[in-house]
This record gives C-alpha cells, sequence and structure tokens, in this order.
C-alpha cells in the first residue's frame, strides 16, 4: 500500500496549545512577579552607558562624499539615505533607514508540564528608554548573525536557520515602520522543540498567559516579542463579522489600488526641508523626527561597544483601537495607511497612530481623524492602556502610549468612514499570519488582544 501524498492544509491543536498557554498565569521556572526583578538585575549588571555624540564621533561611519548618504565602512548593517515620497495630494522628502537584508525575529517554544513556555531573552537595546526588555530568544539581523561585527555567535540561532516543519508553529515575513525603514522586513518565527534547551542566565521560560500580564506593563516586551506573537495563530473561535473574509480583502485591495503613491531613494544631502549640523539631521521646524548619534559603552552584547545613528522621533506618541462589540463579537477599527517606506502602498495600521505633538498646533477640524478622541478618552472607556517603546536597536526614546478605548455610534459609526473598516481579532490575527497586511504598530496591539493581555469580550 503506498504512502498518501496528501496532508491536512492546516496542523491540528497548534491554536488550542497556545490558548492553554495563553491561560496559564504562571509557569513553572519563574515566577512572573519577579520578571520585572531579573531585567532591572540584568539593567544593572551589564553597565551599559549610552552617549549622544557628535556625527564626528562615529566610529567606522562616515557621510558618503558623493551622495552625504551616513553609512558604515564594512557596506553592511544599514544606510541612512534620502527618500523622496510622491502622492497626488502632496509629496515630501525625508530620510530613510534602508537595510535590504532580512533579519531573523525568533521564540523557542517548549512543552513543560504540558503547557508551551516560551524561551524570552532579557536583551540590552540602546534605544529602549530602559535599556532591558522582554525580547525573542532569537533577535539578529544578517550582519548580526554573519558576525559582521566581529562578535560572538548569536545563541540559539540555529533552531531558526533551518527548522524541522512540522515544528513550526509560525513563520512569516513581516514589515517595519514604513515612516522610517524603507522596505524592510524581519522573518517572525515560533519553533517548538522538544529536547534539552538549557536556558543561559539572560533567558527564561514564560508562557503566554505571563507575557499577558507583563503587556499590561510599561516597556517591559519588546517590540520584535509582540510582533512575534501577534503572527502565531491565537485567536478565538468567532461565529462572525461585519465583512465576511472575502469582503474584508475585497475592501483592502480596493484601498491598496486607489493610493497612487510613487517613492524613489536620494541622496540624504539633497533632501529639502532638512539639515545637518554636527550633532543632528533633523527638520527645519523640529517636527517629526531626527537622526542623531550615540556610543554605547560596556553592552556585554555580541560587541561590548560600538557606536550607531539612530532615529529619534521628536516626541511620545499615540496608537490606539476604537473598539466596539457587534451582536456580542469584539471589532477594532483599522485604517488603511500608506506610508512612504511600505512595500505596497498601504498596510492595516491602528485606528490612530501619530505622535500627537506634531498635531496639536492645527485647529480641530485639521488634525487626524479620532486622535482627538484618543486624546480626550475618559477613563472608565479605556479597556487597555500602556506605554511600549518600538525597536531600540534603531530608535532612541521611541515611546508611544498604547490604547484600546470603547467607542459609540456616535463616535465611530458602524459604517465606517473611507479608508477604515471593522475587523474582529480573529480577521486581524489571520492577516497578520501573512506578509505586508498588518503594520508594526497594529501588530503590537494585536498581541495585546490575542494573548489576552486586554479584555475585549462584551
Amino acid at each position: 500500500m503506498s504512502t498518501p501524498l496528501l496532508v491536512p492544509r492546516t496542523r491540528a491543536g497548534i491554536s488550542e496549545r497556545l490558548a492553554l498557554s495563553a491561560a496559564t498565569a504562571e509557569g513553572v521556572h519563574v515566577a512572573t512577579a519577579d520578571v520585572r526583578a531579573w531585567l532591572e538585575f540584568h539593567r544593572l549588571s551589564c553597565g551599559t552607558a549610552i552617549r549622544r555624540i557628535p556625527f564626528a564621533e562615529l566610529d567606522h561611519w562616515s557621510f558618503a562624499p558623493e551622495t552625504g548618504d551616513l553609512q558604515h565602512r564594512s557596506g553592511r548593517f544599514f544606510t541612512i539615505e534620502g527618500l523622496h515620497v510622491e502622492r497626488p495630494e502632496l509629496q515630501w522628502q525625508q530620510p530613510i533607514i534602508v537595510q535590504p537584508e532580512i533579519g531573523i525575529l525568533g521564540i523557542l517554544a517548549k512543552k513543560f508540564d504540558g503547557v508551551l513556555h516560551f524561551l524570552m531573552q532579557a536583551k540590552m537595546e540602546p534605544g529602549n528608554p530602559n535599556l532591558v526588555q522582554l525580547s525573542p530568544t532569537v533577535q539578529a539581523t544578517r550582519s548580526n548573525y554573519t558576525k559582521a561585527h566581529g562578535g560572538a555567535a548569536v545563541k540559539y540561532l540555529e533552531h531558526f536557520l533551518d527548522p524541522d516543519r512540522e515544528r513550526v508553529l509560525t513563520d512569516v515575513l513581516q514589515s517595519e515602520h514604513g515612516a522610517w525603514f524603507y522596505r524592510k522586513r524581519n522573518r517572525n518565527m515560533i519553533v517548538e522543540v522538544d529536547g534539552d534547551v538549557p536556558a543561559d542566565d539572560e533567558f527564561r521560560w514564560l508562557t503566554l498567559g505571563q507575557i499577558a500580564t507583563l503587556l499590561r506593563e510599561d516597556n517591559v516586551v519588546n517590540m520584535d516579542a509582540r510582533t512575534v506573537l501577534a503572527s502565531a495563530p491565537l485567536a478565538p473561535p468567532e461565529p462572525g463579522a461585519l465583512s465576511c473574509d472575502a469582503d474584508l480583502l475585497a475592501w483592502f485591495t480596493g484601498r491598496r489600488a486607489h493610493h497612487d503613491i510613487r517613492t524613489r531613494r536620494m541622496p540624504l544631502r539633497d533632501i529639502a526641508g532638512w539639515r545637518r549640523d554636527e550633532h543632528s539631521v533633523r527638520r527645519a521646524d523640529g517636527r517629526f523626527f531626527r537622526v542623531v548619534a550615540v556610543s554605547v559603552e560596556g553592552a556585554g552584547r555580541e560587541v561590548a561597544g560600538w557606536t550607531q545613528p539612530i532615529v529619534e522621533p521628536v516626541g511620545p506618541g499615540l496608537v490606539a483601537f476604537a473598539h466596539r462589540v457587534f451582536d456580542g463579537v469584539p471589532h477594532v477599527l483599522v485604517h488603511a495607511r500608506v506610508e512612504g517606506g511600505f512595500l505596497d502602498t498601504a498596510e492595516l495600521a491602528p485606528t490612530v497612530q501619530y505622535v500627537p505633538e506634531n498635531y496639536l498646533h492645527l485647529p480641530a477640524e485639521q488634525r487626524p481623524p479620532f486622535l482627538d478622541l484618543m486624546l480626550n478618552a475618559s477613563p472608565d472607556r479605556i479597556r487597555y492602556s500602556a506605554v511600549h517603546s518600538e525597536e531600540g536597536g534603531r530608535f532612541l526614546n521611541a515611546e508611544s502610549r498604547y490604547l484600546i478605548v470603547d467607542t459609540d455610534e456616535e463616535t465611530t459609526p458602524t459604517q465606517a468612514p473611507p479608508g477604515y473598516q471593522w475587523v474582529t481579532p480573529g480577521q486581524l490575527n489571520w492577516l497578520a499570519g501573512h506578509t505586508r497586511y498588518v503594520n508594526v504598530q497594529a501588530r503590537s496591539l494585536l498581541a495585546v488582544l490575542t494573548t489576552g493581555a486586554a479584555a475585549v469580550s462584551a
């Protein structure tokens, strides 16, 4: 009798095992209440000092004489170039991080006492406001794990370079910040293991329930961990939605086709409206963000110290989902958002994703939709609120207040305005399992929803 050629299109039990882990509030290795102290211990013991420096003090980095682009002498890591963005209604130029290599964001999973635990790392990143946050098992660019910096090997990397397909729980290319990166992608992975995987001192096994508890705290779970968790098939079953999946896809495809956006890279020295001095590249009006340089000393990472350019926003951001329940099913309001660095024209973003400081000088009617609604949300309507920072390897003190806010028919009608659509957490989780549908800010909030860090029931 011949061996069957066909296999089931989906692997049985993955969602159920993830749900059990999310429902397990304490793991077998470390108490949730002790994780903060463990992270603080590593922050103090690493002895890292971050110092702002003028560009002239950058080691191995310089502005190219022909273009003014900021680049590493090895030609690796990343460059900061100029980007010209043109849309029918406006155009602009800006600096942009160009890093074409695909990095790995990977989390190892293993059963203990019948419950999946996830190997999380206490990782120092120079841009984190508190330096050390809870990170994936592996968080490395190709330049890192091929040792372009001449440093030590990346721990546990072997589990993600050539994993057994039957042990992969999720594996998807995801975008990063389209306002600051040019077409940047990372491979988001969760790989299950059976054998003995000793956890070094800077690693701990945690359940999804423990991670959900930590997601309720400020600046504990880093961006890379949030995006990996958002890509896992975690959403609970739903009886229906305002729009079926086919209609949702048709709407989003229509929004992408509707937007006419053209981008081209250009020399950094030629971008209009920006000034370069010895300490920064910044807009003449001081808005949005600036490029600065830092020195990292005593890092305790693959290399002990280095200098690098880094992007710093001008103020804290606000990232928020409007939340409503229709016929007993939770929905959030997504925005088909255009950003110059996206590979496609748009990705699904939160209802609000702005740095308020850039817009509060405008009259209320000229501010972005729903911004004032979220800024003025009453405490009794806020289902979730925490401050999270963005990727600390490229962004300095890039913090945002992440919110999920109950709204009503008057403020966010059932018939969403153009460019917006109501979706269920399950629909968003389904789309996050595919490339370039859900942006990184929406994935952070999705991780909050699917792990149970925020209650979204009626």
